[in-house]
């Protein structure tokens, strides 16, 4: 009741600061006052909220309904306030706390510049508003009780001795599918407690506890980090709003620059943290599988750096003499168009629409809210639309056109239509479930390979271009020391590194392009003005992501092998021996001990395997050996206590629609058997496979290969193809690639003596220039953060 009522309070200083400071822009200054006073009344009031809502976490108070479903007795503090952001309402809670802070800091940044606070503010504080509208006790109150709707508890989670008592007995079920008992609480049952003196804390003594894959170390960070740079998004779109009610686009630019570099450098940093966090647990080798959530925040990233490039043009046309500068009306389009993508993100992400696409999305939020999410985004899209159209030709009366073809105006403008370009085509291809239809990660791949290949040589001759005009062969005396170079260094890899495939050729060049001639210029400006280096330190840290992702995605080798205990194998070029395994986390976990040698060196890898009490089912964890140019990837896929094998059998990796031979057999993957993705993040029964079609000797036999788990067990049958004498087992399923890993023995009357014998199966891989992808992005970061402290001095001046 507490927090609702915060909450409640908030929603109503947030609409009071809104028509006050419009008010105060429409000319009754003397409600500007009051504005300030309930912008800071409101955050003041969602900072008390979000410290209640922690309290009760910490303090495991399971009446509540969020508290009860994302939080445990049993997990640290850490992981503890990380279930603040673990569920629906809590990452709504988050993004509207975080805004709310970034907005008292852009509140004392426009306050200094002249009356430019009063329209910026009454734009953010409608932000703010819709933020507080959606956390309401209306649709998702992180404060609800958790008997406010029929919810059934898992008896394991009641008091025990409190099972046989009259009350409790008379609500309990069984689920006959999977044994479990539940206790149904709901506004009756809870009557019937409250007048036996019984509270809810003293029935339920345990909450669900986080899923295993969110208790990671990166979930204390990432989602933090994500959603900072999604409520920094509202502060372009605001200073675009504002511009557009005044009507004046002078200072425009100068005053939102920096805000657009901390944002993009914010939001890029959350991004890649998620990526980290996948590629070291998720267990499938990669950290990005072009999944719809993903997508979705990588968008409105690529919409800001498109940004970047156009404000620089705009900028700097200001400072030759126009009032408004070129490409003005592109910049309050990509400005207005960084928040609304977010909100579109958040819709797509938390309406439920993505359910079946994404094990990344949240389930369904409601009728209530998923109508309260599509007026959000149509609102907000809307309004910019409106907004825009009604200034279109006074906009159009004061932006000059002139610029010669070889200028690096127009370089900039194209680099920024191939950032849109970009967002364009993961923006389609993320809508695609919309219409009930979906896009295979190749897609995303064979689009960006062009476009990374043009952004990278225009980067190189942008900066060997001059303003307002170039001639050919000066460009090409600039240039030609960075081309010779980065050439020879391609041909280098070309012969050492066994590259082959020219569409990688060309894209290593214009990244290592990218990367000479950036450098060039650093190192010419290193001892003048710092801040003037930020450009060039982006620049080489997204080549040198660019080279990571080539290295790593498309010349990671991999291989799946049986390890018998004690017996060394030869896994891609090193030995490999399972050692045995030890107990972790208070036995609750088991860590399996491979020894990796080569040339007398020997490392260790410990992968994890372990029963998660959350939903029965087994989970893995895989351990990376990290080297400077490669990392040696070990997941593991299951383990045999000393289980005789009876049969000779073979694994296959296998794409939708691949077809391999094995020996006599014929092996065909016909489609994918997509998961509920809503069962399957929650806990609940899911399937999830292919079917496989298997021809031998002339007969074709089709069947259901599939991972069967319901809330008790996780199983993986083997199915035996009739006719064939062929038996397949699922190994690994990977649901973004949709990519197979097959156990086919394609003769079950040939058997084998029985044998005792410990064994580990995993699949190794090795992931050459990987930490590239991790470095690129470290530097990349800093260069944003140099280049937003050289703005943030400008926009003062």
């Amino acid at each position: 009741m507490i927090g609702s009522i915060l909450l409640t309070l908030a929603f109503f200083f947030s609409i009071f600061s809104m028509i006050s400071y419009f008010l105060g822009f429409r000319g009754k200054v003397s409600f500007i006052n009051y504005g300030r006073l309930a912008y800071h009344g409101m955050s003041m009031l969602v900072i008390l909220a979000s410290t209640y809502l922690l309290f009760l976490i910490l303090t495991h108070q399971y009446q509540y309904h969020y508290v009860y479903n994302y939080s445990g007795s049993n997990l640290s503090i850490g992981f503890l306030i990380s279930t603040f952001w673990a569920g629906q309402e809590g990452s709504f809670m988050l993004w509207l706390l975080l805004t709310c802070i970034v907005g008292i800091v852009l509140q004392a940044y426009t306050s200094k510049r002249g009356e430019l606070e009063y329209s910026v503010m009454a734009v953010f504080t409608l932000a703010t508003s819709f933020l507080l509208a959606m956390v309401s006790p209306l649709l998702k109150n992180p404060f609800a009780y958790i008997w406010s709707e029929p919810a059934f508890i898992d008896i394991k989670n009641i008091n025990q001795a409190l099972i046989n008592n009259p009350i409790v007995q008379s609500f309990l079920f069984n689920d006959p599918n999977t044994g479990q008992n539940f206790f149904q609480l709901s506004p009756e049952s809870n009557a019937k407690l409250q007048a036996a003196g019984i509270a809810i804390q003293q029935l339920i003594v345990k909450g669900k506890g986080l899923n295993p894959l969110l208790q990671n170390f990166w979930m204390q960070i990432h989602p933090p980090i994500l959603f900072s740079g999604f409520a920094m998004a509202t502060v372009p779109f605001s200073f675009a709003i504002s511009a557009l009610m005044r009507n004046d686009y002078k200072d425009m630019v100068k005053q939102s620059f920096p805000w657009v570099l901390a944002g993009a450098g914010v939001l890029g940093l959350g991004i890649m943290l998620g990526g980290y966090w996948a590629y070291g647990v998720l267990g499938w080798g990669g950290y990005w599988a072009w999944d719809p959530v993903e997508n979705s925040s990588l968008v409105p990233w690529l919409i800001s750096v498109a940004v970047v490039h156009t404000f620089l043009v705009q900028r700097k046309s200001q400072r030759q003499g126009e009032e408004v500068g070129r490409y003005a009306k592109t910049n309050l389009i990509f400005s207005i168009l960084i928040y609304v993508l977010v909100v579109y993100s958040t819709f797509l992400t938390r309406s439920g629409i993505l359910g079946d696409s994404s094990v990344h999305s949240f389930v369904d939020p409601g009728m209530y809210a998923y109508v309260f999410l599509l007026v959000f985004i149509l609102f907000f899209t809307f309004l910019s639309i409106g907004m825009i159209v009604y200034r279109w030709k006074s906009l159009d009366a004061l932006i000059m056109k002139d610029e010669g073809l070889v200028s690096r105006e127009l370089i900039l403008f194209t680099s920024s239509i191939l950032f849109a370009t970009s967002a364009l085509i993961v923006l389609v291809g993320t809508s695609a479930p919309l219409f009930k239809t979906s896009v295979e990660p190749f897609f995303y791949n064979r689009m960006h390979v062009p476009l990374g290949i043009i952004m990278g040589i225009l980067n190189g001759f942008s900066l060997a271009i001059v303003w307002k005009n170039s001639t050919l062969g000066e460009v090409w005396q600039k240039s030609k020391l960075a081309l010779l170079l980065s050439g020879g260094i391609s041909i280098l890899v070309i012969v050492l590194g066994g590259v082959h495939n020219v569409m990688m050729i060309l894209l290593a060049f214009s990244a290592l392009f990218t990367i000479v001639i950036n450098t060039e210029i650093a190192l010419k400006i290193v001892r003048g003005n710092k801040t003037m280096l930020g450009s060039y330190i982006s620049h080489i840290g997204i080549a040198l992501f660019i080279l990571g992702v080539i290295g790593s995605s498309a010349y990671s080798i991999e291989q799946n092998v049986e390890l018998v205990k004690g017996q060394p194998t030869s896994v891609l070029g090193y030995s490999m021996k399972f050692v045995g395994y030890t107990p972790i986390d208070n036995n609750t976990k088991y860590a399996f001990i491979v020894d990796i040698t080569r040339d007398n060196n020997t490392v260790q890898a410990k992968p994890i395997m372990y029963i998660s009490e959350y939903n029965n089912g087994l989970s893995r964890e895989p351990d990376i050996v990290s080297g400077l140019f490669k990392d040696i990837y070990i997941s593991p896929q299951g383990y045999d206590e000393g289980t005789a094998k009876t049969s000779s059998s073979n694994q296959l990796t296998l794409d939708v629609g691949e077809k391999k031979n094995l020996n006599d057999v014929l092996v065909e993957y016909k489609n994918f058997i997509s998961p509920d993705m809503k069962a399957m993040s929650s806990g609940g029964d899911f399937r999830m496979g292919a079917n496989i079609a298997i021809t031998k000797n002339g007969t074709t036999v089709t069947k259901e290969v599939v991972i069967q788990s319901s809330q008790s067990n996780m199983t993986i049958p083997p199915v035996t193809f009739e006719k064939t004498n062929v038996q397949v087992t699922l190994i690994k399923v990977d649901p973004g690639s949709k990519q197979l890993v097959l156990d086919v023995n394609p003769d079950i009357t040939v058997t084998q003596p029985k044998e005792n014998r410990e064994t580990l199966t995993v699949v190794a891989s090795i992931k050459p220039f990987v930490n590239f992808v991790w470095i690129g992005v470290a530097i990349m970061v800093i260069g944003f953060a140099f280049s937003t402290l050289r703005r943030l001095k400008e926009s003062i001046a």
